[in-house]
């Protein structure tokens, strides 16, 4: 799609951080979006701040755990706009790094089902419309470094799963002969409220486990402010949709460990984890 230009977009997870990055860069190159979020207030806000500023832009308040409302998405994206040529599975929450085996099921079942199942349903929805309008269109799954390196817990456990799936759905569609293509972003660092993920827990997961030792909102936001631009990462997906590239990174300072990682799983070595290091 190396036009983007009056093309439709929907973006999961829209109302701030990389979500609006997306959309602020989409808008930038001439489409209109239709910006999906669970946060209903935020939303507005966001929906406001960029129709004031002259965008093309729909809101739905959307669940993406709950499949009925990834599909009410699309239909009110339809309605919307006709046609949907850029999907981005972008909707994701965090529930701390504390030990996976600390971590209770209400906090497996609210990370899954954001961060994974949240994909599937979007792909699901979405995947047989693009393909039936016969048009290029373009998937970009959301996943994060934590999906390309050792550790994580819950988190990495979710982004792993996105990668994993991506690479199928690429193959799927490649070997099929099919237009839509998919990118997965995995982004370092960035600098978003994702440490304050538990604002949007539905009330049907109330268990959290324990918080890690030492760990504060006040260390984490000012460990986030140091993160890259969202809007850059947004322009950073536009380019990668308009080169049909598949891997997404937002840096180069995880590439020693994602090679390292490689060479252990070929090796048959057991796992270590890497050292902290730049975006």
């Amino acid at each position: 799609m190396d036009n983007l230009d009056d093309k439709i977009a929907v973006v999961t997870g829209a109302a701030c951080g990389i979500g609006r990055g997306m959309v602020e860069a989409f808008v930038a190159a001439g489409m209109r979006v239709v910006l999906a979020d669970i946060e209903e207030a935020a939303l507005a806000a966001t929906t406001a701040d960029l129709r004031e500023a002259g965008a093309d832009v729909h809101a739905v308040v959307t669940d993406v755990s709950i499949p009925g409302e990834v599909g009410a998405l699309a239909e009110s994206a339809l309605r919307a706009y006709g046609a949907v040529h850029v999907l981005c599975n972008n909707a994701g929450v965090f529930a701390g790094s504390k030990p996976s085996w600390e971590s209770t099921l209400d906090d497996w079942a609210w990370v899954l089902g954001v961060n994974l199942m949240g994909v599937v349903h979007g792909i699901r929805t979405f995947l047989p419309l693009m393909i039936d309008q016969g048009e290029q269109a373009h998937i970009v799954n959301t996943a994060s470094i934590a999906g390309l390196i050792a550790g994580g817990s819950v988190y990495g456990a979710s982004k792993t799963a996105v990668v994993a799936l991506s690479e199928t759905v690429q193959f799927e569609l490649v070997d099929g002969g099919y237009k839509p293509r998919v990118s997965v972003l995995c982004p370092g660092l960035v600098d978003t409220g994702i440490y304050v993920s538990e604002r949007n827990r539905p009330a049907r997961y109330p268990q959290a486990g324990p918080r890690p030792s030492g760990w504060s909102v006040d260390a984490a936001r000012q460990a986030f402010k140091h993160g890259l631009d969202p809007r850059g990462v947004g322009d950073l997906v536009a380019e990668a949709i308009r080169e049909e590239r598949f891997y997404v990174l937002t840096g180069t300072g995880y590439l020693e460990h994602i090679r390292h990682r490689a060479e252990q799983i070929a090796n048959q070595e057991n796992p270590t984890m890497p050292p902290m290091v730049a975006n």
